[in-house]
This record gives structure tokens, C-alpha cells and sequence, in this order.
């Protein structure tokens, strides 16, 4: 009898502070957690334009950023990447596809002790330029990869 009432306790404080947050305005409907995110880095038509959103003046090309993706996609909808940085105080990391009608598909924050490393699936129209932005130190680099994007799955 002892342990239902404390499940039962236990289940309706839970339920109190998700109670106590909503009626604050914490989970109001449209609301973003994600305060802080750049919306003309996410409007940016070129790697030159969302540079320059970030506030970059320049990026260097860098064999310790790495993107790992397949050569050939054969589902432009749902194509895999993984962004990884083997630079010192990695900050933040960002995907951008050349030819897609907006240049970056996803931007993150990297805390500090946290291994540089993000997993995404974007959508690419057609063959392009695919390029990982990442900032270490107060410092902008990249590397850069073609994906070849096949209709049909056919490779041609």
C-alpha cells in the first residue's frame, strides 16, 4: 500500500510542474525553445551571403573539418550526413547545401567538452556542392564535398 501511494505522489508532482509550467507560458503553441537561431543565416541564397549573416569575414579550407556522406545519392529527399570537426574549441557547426534554393540546412551550437560531431539527413534537389561550416576559436572553416543526386536510383 506504501509504494502505490508514493507512485502516486511521485506521478502527480510530475504532473504539478508540467501543470505549473504551461499555466507560466512555457509550452504556449508556436512558441521556440530555440531562441537565438539566425534567421538571415537561414535565408542566405550563398555560402558568401550566410558568411556574412554569421558575422564571418573569411573561411579556410580544412582537412579537420570532415563530411561524411555517400558519393552518389540515390534519394535526394533523404540524403545522410555527418559533420565532424577535429579542431580545438569547436563553437558551433553548419551544413549548407550550394544549389538548394536556401544554402544552409542546419546550424548547432557545440558546448564546450562536447564531442564536435552532428548526424542530419537533408534534402538535395539536384548534384551539388555540399559544404560543413564550422567556427573554432572565434575562426571559420570548411570543407567542401560533391553529392551526386541520381533520379531512379540508377547512379547515372
Amino acid at each position: 500500500m506504501n509504494n502505490r501511494r508514493r507512485k502516486l505522489l511521485k506521478g502527480s508532482s510530475g504532473a504539478a510542474v508540467m501543470a505549473l509550467a504551461a499555466s507560466a507560458g512555457l509550452f504556449r503553441p508556436g512558441s521556440a525553445w530555440a531562441q537565438a537561431w539566425n534567421k538571415a543565416a537561414f535565408e542566405a541564397k550563398t555560402f558568401n551571403d550566410l558568411l556574412k549573416s554569421m558575422g564571418a569575414g573569411a573561411s579556410s579550407e580544412s582537412k579537420d573539418v570532415v563530411i561524411n556522406s555517400p558519393d552518389i545519392a540515390e534519394n535526394g529527399a533523404v540524403v545522410p550526413f555527418t559533420i565532424s570537426s577535429r579542431l580545438a574549441k569547436t563553437e558551433a557547426m553548419a551544413l549548407l547545401v550550394e544549389k538548394n534554393p536556401n544554402v544552409l540546412v542546419g546550424s548547432y551550437a557545440i558546448p564546450g567538452g562536447t564531442e564536435a560531431n552532428v548526424t542530419m539527413r537533408a534534402k538535395m534537389g539536384q548534384t551539388s556542392n555540399v559544404i560543413a561550416l564550422v567556427k573554432a576559436d572565434g575562426k571559420y572553416y570548411h570543407a567542401i564535398k560533391e553529392v551526386k543526386v541520381t533520379i531512379g536510383g540508377c547512379g547515372g
